[in-house]
């Protein structure tokens, strides 16, 4: 059960790029559950559109490519057009298969650099001017292999590892304007694709979740609420930060 109280976000402007599916898709709709107005982006314009319509509440679902800077920019115009100043800005998209390293291609590394680091770049940058400051609150999603290294996982180490030190200068850089840029790092998620291409099967999820301390998986309303945590005042002195929601998936194996 949620220690939020309803209409904690009433008011408030939320986008969510990566927001037609999996955790993101999760994140928008607590987010309008505690009333914000929302909206979200992907590539795919027909998910987006099925993503809001799922939302519900006036959502708008809108279509861009996070490694195009331009493209990215004009989405947020639009979302800051039609529901006014920004409040809250969530960089979801991300990219992620399992290849080792003399097996991954320089356009498969390239490519997840790009949606993960580059794109929480472009969505920030391009939001910055939008938001409302004082008061706005920037939230990228991490991952543990930001700080853990994983065999197959190069690209994906290195792109958010690099998205944890852009949360971190991002955070010193917009402070005085009122800015708070913080970061989740979710650890295994049931439900979402990401867990599928790592985990596709039962034993696999077993290995995964008898190395956990809380021996589980997590679920997308945790992340969620982590989420709302992050963008309300209950986090006002709360900026630089990666919060763990991972159920202890970094402090190593649980025996």
């Amino acid at each position: 059960m949620s220690a939020f109280k309803e209409n904690l976000l009433s008011g408030k402007v939320a986008f969510i790029a990566g927001g037609t599916s999996g955790i993101n898709l999760g994140i928008a709709k607590r987010f309008s559950e505690l009333g914000a107005l929302v909206a979200v982006a992907g590539r795919n314009p027909e998910k987006a559109a099925n993503a809001a319509a799922s939302i519900g509440s006036g959502a708008l679902g809108l279509s861009c490519d996070v490694r195009d800077f331009a493209a990215t920019r004009a989405v947020l115009e639009s979302v800051a057009k039609q529901f006014g100043p920004l409040d809250i800005v969530v960089s979801g998209a991300a990219g992620n298969f399992l290849a080792p390293a003399v097996g991954l291609s320089a356009n498969g590394f390239r490519t997840v650099v790009d949606i993960d680091l580059n794109g929480t770049f472009n969505v920030f940058r391009g939001s910055y001017d939008l938001l409302r400051t004082p008061g706005a609150s920037l939230i990228a999603i991490s991952a543990g292999q930001a700080v853990r290294p994983m065999m197959r996982q190069a690209h994906v180490c290195a792109a958010k590892a690099g998205v944890n030190q852009l949360i971190r200068v991002l955070a010193m850089e917009w402070g005085p304007a009122g800015v708070r840029v913080n970061g989740i790092s979710p650890g295994p998620i049931a439900g979402t694709e990401g867990m599928a291409r790592l985990a596709p099967t039962r034993e696999a999820e077993e290995a995964i979740t008898g190395r956990i301390a809380l021996r589980r998986y997590g679920a997308i309303s945790e992340v969620a609420e982590s989420a709302v945590f992050l963008c309300s005042d209950s986090a006002a002195y709360v900026t630089g930060t990666i919060l763990d929601c991972d159920g202890g998936s970094q402090l190593g194996e649980a025996r």
